[in-house]
C-alpha cells in the first residue's frame, strides 16, 4: 500500500512547454511561409521604386518644380527624408492590411486550417497562446517596418549621399543623429502598427476567415480617414487612431514638437490594451 502511495505521489505531470521555445517555433513558422517571404520583398522594394521615381523625375525636371507633394519633393535630395516618406505613404493602407494580414494567419488562419488546436493539445494555455501568437505578430510588423526603412536609408544615400541630410527646418544632421531620427520614426510606426495589429487579432479570434480580418482593418482604415475629414463628428476623432498619424513628420523638424507624437503614442497603446483584452476575453470563453 505504502508503493502505491509513493508511486502515484511521483506520477510524472505534463510538461508545459516553454514561452521562449514557442515563441522560435512560432517566429519559424512565420518567416518560412512564403507569403511572409513575399510580403517583405514588396514592402522591401517600396523605397527603392519611390526612389526610382524621384531620381527619374529630377532627372527630367527642366525647372524648378513647383507642384507635387512637398514631402516627396524634399526626399529627392534628402537621404534622411526619403526612409521616413516611404514609411509615410505605407502607414495609409499598405501597413496596417500586412499587419492585418500576419494578425489574420495566426488565429483565424489557423483555426480554418485546424492546426490551432494542436496548440491547445501541446498543453498551452489561451493566454500563453494568445501570447505567443501576439508577440509573433509584433516581431513581423517591427520586421517590416525596419526593412521598408533600411532599404529608404540606402536607396537615400545612394541617391544624394551623406551630405543631404537635413530637417525640414533646414538644420543639417550628423549621420548618427540622422539615423536616430530614422529609429524614432520607425518605433512610433511600429507601436501604431501594434494597435491596428492588436484589435485584428480580436478579430480574429472572432472568425474562422482570415480575409475577414483582412477587410475588417481595410475597412476601418478607410472609414477612420473619412471620418476625419468630416468635422460634423469632430467629436470622435480624438478615438480615432489615424488621427495622429500625420504627427509622424514632426520627426523631420528640429526640434521636434512631442505633443502629437505622444498623443499618437498614448492612442495607440489604449487600442492595444483593449484589443487584446478582447482576444483574451474570446479565447477564454470559446469552445474547441
Amino acid at each position: 500500500m505504502t508503493v502505491l502511495a509513493s508511486t502515484a505521489v511521483t506520477a510524472p505531470r505534463a510538461a508545459h512547454a516553454g514561452l521562449f521555445r514557442l515563441y522560435r517555433a512560432e517566429l519559424r513558422w512565420i518567416f518560412r511561409r512564403p507569403r511572409t517571404q513575399v510580403v517583405l520583398g514588396l514592402l522591401g522594394m517600396v523605397p527603392v521604386v519611390i526612389g526610382i521615381g524621384l531620381a527619374i523625375g529630377r532627372a527630367t525636371d527642366n525647372g524648378p518644380g513647383n507642384g507635387g507633394d512637398s514631402l516627396l519633393t524634399s526626399a529627392a535630395g534628402n537621404a534622411l527624408v526619403l526612409p521616413i516618406a516611404a514609411l509615410t505613404l505605407a502607414l495609409n493602407l499598405l501597413l496596417p492590411l500586412t499587419s492585418a494580414m500576419s494578425a489574420g494567419d495566426a488565429l483565424s488562419g489557423e483555426l480554418a486550417h485546424g492546426t490551432l488546436r494542436g496548440w491547445l493539445l501541446a498543453p498551452v494555455g489561451r493566454g500563453r497562446l494568445l501570447t505567443v501568437k501576439a508577440l509573433g505578430v509584433a516581431t513581423f510588423v517591427f520586421t517590416s517596418v525596419l526593412l521598408m526603412a533600411v532599404m529608404g536609408v540606402i536607396t537615400g544615400l545612394v541617391m544624394n549621399g551623406t551630405g543631404g541630410l537635413f530637417t525640414l527646418s533646414g538644420t543639417t544632421l550628423s549621420f548618427p543623429r540622422a539615423l536616430g531620427t530614422i529609429a524614432l520614426a520607425v518605433l512610433w510606426v511600429t507601436v501604431q502598427l501594434w494597435a491596428i495589429a492588436a484589435v485584428a487579432l480580436a478579430i480574429s479570434a472572432c472568425t474562422e476567415h482570415p480575409m475577414l480580418v483582412v477587410v475588417s482593418v481595410l475597412a476601418g482604415t478607410i472609414v477612420s480617414s473619412v471620418l476625419l475629414l468630416l468635422s460634423a463628428v469632430d467629436w470622435l476623432h480624438p478615438f480615432l487612431l489615424p488621427k495622429s498619424w500625420d504627427s509622424m513628420l514632426d520627426v523631420l523638424r528640429d526640434p521636434i514638437p512631442a505633443t502629437g507624437l505622444v498623443e499618437g503614442l498614448v492612442r495607440a497603446l489604449c487600442y492595444i490594451v483593449i484589443g487584446l483584452s478582447l482576444a483574451y476575453a474570446r479565447l477564454s470563453t470559446r469552445d474547441g
